[in-house]
């Protein structure tokens, strides 16, 4: 097969196998692009305006790490955080709305620059209402992600509803794209993957950082 290579006998690829990677990314990528599944979150990605989440499950595994005084820890996945800043590069903004209240989550939206921020906001439906109040967008320009009740009711009336592979039965089933990836563990890039390839700014993008 033409993408068989003499595996390197350094710590290095060789030029054979990034080329073959390289290749099978590709072919990855075309699959995904050709799913009808896919497809059709894509035509409601086109429209998406701003990205909204929840944060444990979501943007995080859902584990909660108590620390004594020094309260509450969350561990953030740095492919996720890139993938927001790349959203917001192709003029996509971001934001949160979780039910808890944490110092830690604050700082991590700052860090991405979210645009929208609603901590202990038990009814996610009336911060909903404030953020299109705020923004002037319709509901169809705005994509949630959730994995769990308290998300239902805000998931059926965005023109994106996204829940990650950890999401549970009943969120599943209702929403229009399910990631592959879990909570914490790349959930939030596949989202936003999915929204880049949607307005056509994944290559654009990609060409930028390989000119550096």
């Amino acid at each position: 097969m033409a993408d068989q290579c003499t595996p390197s006998s350094s710590d290095y690829p060789s030029d054979c196998e990034v080329l073959a990677g390289y290749r099978a990314r590709n072919r990855e990528r075309q699959e995904q692009k050709n799913d009808p599944y896919r497809q059709r979150a894509m035509a409601r990605g086109a429209n998406i305006k701003l990205l909204l989440l929840d944060v444990d499950g979501v943007l995080t595994d859902g584990n909660l790490i108590y620390s004594g005084a020094e309260g509450e820890g969350k561990s953030f996945n740095t492919q996720d955080g890139f993938g927001l800043r790349l959203l917001g590069e192709a003029g996509i903004e971001t934001g949160i709305i979780t039910a808890r209240e944490s110092e830690v989550v604050a700082r991590r939206a700052v860090e991405l620059k979210m645009s929208h921020i609603y901590q202990g906001a038990v009814n996610k439906v009336e911060a909903f209402r404030k953020i299109i109040k705020s923004s002037a967008l319709k509901p169809f320009e705005i994509a949630y992600m959730g994995d769990d009740w308290l998300d239902i009711v805000l998931l059926q009336q965005v023109g994106l509803a996204v829940s990650p592979a950890n999401g549970v039965r009943e969120v599943k089933e209702i929403v229009h794209f399910i990631t592959d990836r879990p909570g914490g563990y790349g959930a939030v890039r596949d989202v936003c993957d999915l929204l880049l390839d949607a307005q056509n700014q994944t290559e654009l993008l990609l060409q930028k950082y390989k000119n550096g």
